[in-house]
């Protein structure tokens, strides 16, 4: 058997019918830089040792940003400045503590629920000219994820409706609810990890691009990808450097299975973050795990 069709093979045995599908839309391209993302066969099969579950969130990462350009928007139309505070302090909130901000740094009066009206109804139009797609990359990652032995959920502020519709059918790779609406408990690494998977925090790799997320992801010793965006006038890939996160990546083609294998081995050995994790920082790993189940 030939090195492509073994690989076509992996990824129907590993994802069902969304893998034949993965099969099918790749396999005419699965050479070159396709081939060298798998690795060799060895890396397409051989599972992960530590990590068990990717938490991928949704807008930003498998779906292009269509909420940060509407955002600044909004605010500079209104007279304010969109600087990095008020970014770090609008993405990755509830849309009613985001509304809160926005009021705020817009000079505005308006009631949250006014906000978020107003910004939906700006996002609407932002769509016409700019369209929600699945980025680049975004299937040979889930392919990759699945042939290394990893769980996936993918995550995000808005409700279950938004996954359904852009990666309906992608949703095989997904496993337990394969979607998570975080709008009530942000940013939700915490719920995700302990409440719905029940996993101890370093056995999860979660993929995002809002800093915010990562410094969660740090104060509970969860591994974390960043994957900041390109939004010109976006702020968050100098926030993630801010905050100590040591693997970031300028597209989902980055995230190899060299990568992969290197953010595992860490977790493995508890040295993902470092010295980055603040005093006090949650508890993770076995033990950790232990007290979320009670």
């Amino acid at each position: 058997m030939s090195f492509n069709s073994f690989v076509l093979f992996v990824l129907f045995v590993s994802g069902g019918r969304r893998g034949l599908w993965v099969a099918l839309m790749f396999g005419a391209r699965w050479s070159g830089p396709v081939a060298e993302e798998a690795g060799n066969v060895s890396t397409a099969v051989q599972r992960l040792r530590h990590l068990r579950l990717a938490a991928v969130n949704i807008d930003g990462v498998l779906l292009n940003d269509t909420f940060s350009p509407v955002i600044r928007q909004m605010v500079v139309e209104r007279g304010g400045e969109y600087t990095a505070e008020v970014e770090y302090a609008l993405l990755s909130q509830s849309q009613l503590v985001a509304a809160r901000v926005f009021a705020q740094a817009a000079g505005v009066s308006l009631s949250p629920r006014q906000v978020v009206d107003a910004y939906l109804e700006e996002r609407e139009r932002y769509l016409v000219r700019h369209p929600v797609r699945v980025v680049e990359g975004a299937a040979q990652l889930l392919a990759r994820l699945r042939g290394l032995g990893l769980r996936i959920v993918c995550y995000g502020g808005l409700d279950r409706a938004h996954f359904d519709r852009h990666l309906g059918g992608f949703a095989e790779f997904f496993d337990g609810p394969r979607y998570v609406c975080t709008d009530g408990f942000r940013p939700g690494i915490r719920e995700i990890v302990q409440d719905v998977f029940r996993l101890p925090c370093d056995r999860v790799l979660v993929v995002d691009d809002v800093a915010r997320v990562a410094e969660e992801a740090c104060r509970l010793g969860v591994p974390f990808i960043g994957c900041p965006g390109d939004f010109e006038h976006g702020h968050q890939r100098a926030l993630m450097e801010e905050a100590g996160v040591r693997h970031l990546v300028r597209s989902l083609r980055e995230i190899d299975g060299q990568l992969l294998r290197t953010v595992d081995a860490e977790a493995a050995a508890g040295t993902f973050w470092g010295d980055t994790r603040p005093p006090g920082a949650a508890a993770s790993g076995s033990e950790g795990a232990v007290r979320a189940g009670r």
